[in-house]
């Protein structure tokens, strides 16, 4: 992820329909918050120590 991404609406909408699927107990805004925020800071650890690996992460997702 884009070290200037900030959380959008539309993700959060979009985390919480993924949770109504496969989680619904959890299906929530803040959970859906604190999992997008846990996956930015899980990818900025990437790119600080496994720089390789989130570049093929990013090939193969088709992201820039």
């Amino acid at each position: 992820m884009d070290e200037n991404y900030e959380i959008s609406e539309k993700d959060t909408e979009s985390v919480i329909r993924w949770l109504k699927i496969n989680d619904p107990e959890n299906a929530t805004r803040e959970k859906a918050v604190a999992l997008l925020q846990d996956l930015k800071a899980g990818f900025h650890g990437m790119a600080h120590n496994n720089p390789e690996l989130l570049e093929k992460l990013r090939r193969e997702l088709g992201a820039n």
